[in-house]
């Protein structure tokens, strides 16, 4: 009988050895005095960026179209062009009234050739040279006060200068269009010219040669249409000229004097737009 309830009290504290542990585990022991802490890893923060286009933008800089890669004003492009320009005057049969005199008979021109160039170091912003020649030439007869001094005199002019003039142009993409662009021209020119005046006012005729160097920085904004697939319409305008010239001259082989002038420049000229035809590779 002993060995029986031994036997039965050993079976039953196998079954309990495999029941408690399951059922201790699977019931979740809760400690008021435990305080539950969360770590967060910063670098694991993802910070939400607003949409480009809910930001606004400040200036027309900001507001100008991104330039793409196959247009003639993308990095890389090279562009080239030449300008010819001729002014010419004449007076007609009866004589010119001036302020203080006549002009009787009168013909001269001046004549400009020039080409540029230049390297797209950036989208829509290059690097160039223009370099060029100009001709000036005049005749004409006159007189000065002639109620007064009567004086006439017959006058003959003829200069050369040759310039080169290094600049930076910049594109603006104001429309969503490959057609049409603003720019931007900032330049500083180097010119050196020569010339000599002969004036004749009956009894002694006086010659006078003078030489001189030029320094111009200016800005000169513009349109540009491509009216081809390659080929471009640009006119431009002077908007801001700053200029310092030394001249040197000589009259009748004696006399020696120099002239140096500097000349600020904020006018708009819309009778003298600069024209040209320049072609994109």
């Amino acid at each position: 009988m002993r060995r029986i309830f031994i036997s039965v009290c050993f079976a039953v504290a196998s079954v309990l050895a495999q029941v408690v542990p399951e059922s201790v585990s699977s019931e979740p022991v809760s400690d008021s005095s435990a305080v539950a802490v969360k770590v967060t890893d910063p670098d694991s923060v993802k910070v939400e960026k607003a949409p480009a286009d809910s930001v606004k933008k400040g200036g027309l800089l900001d507001a100008l179209f991104p330039v793409e890669s196959d247009e003639m004003i993308s990095k890389g492009h090279v562009y080239a062009g030449a300008t010819l320009s001729l002014i010419q005057a004449n007076t007609e049969d009866d004589a010119l009234n001036i302020l203080i005199g006549d002009v009787y008979e009168a013909y001269g021109y001046t004549f400009t050739v020039e080409a540029f160039g230049g390297y797209f170091f950036r989208d829509a912003m290059a690097i160039g040279l223009r370099a060029g020649y100009s001709r000036t030439w005049f005749d004409v007869d006159f007189s000065i006060l002639e109620d007064l001094l009567d004086v006439k005199e017959h006058r003959k002019y003829v200069s050369n200068g040759f310039f080169v003039q290094p600049l930076l142009k910049n594109y603006l993409k104001v429309l969503d269009s490959r057609l049409f662009y603003l720019f931007n021209e900032t330049s500083i020119m180097v010119e050196y010219s020569y010339g000599i005046s002969q004036t004749d006012n009956g009894e002694d005729m006086k010659k006078t040669r003078n030489r001189g160097w030029s320094i111009e920085a200016g800005i000169n904004p513009g349109i540009c249409v491509m009216v081809l697939n390659r080929i471009a319409f640009e006119t431009s305008v002077g908007l801001l000229g700053l200029s310092s010239s030394i001249i040197d001259v000589e009259e009748n082989n004696e006399t020696k004097s120099r002239v140096v002038y500097n000349v600020v420049n904020f006018t708009i000229n819309l009778l003298a737009l600069k024209f040209s035809l320049v072609t994109f590779f």
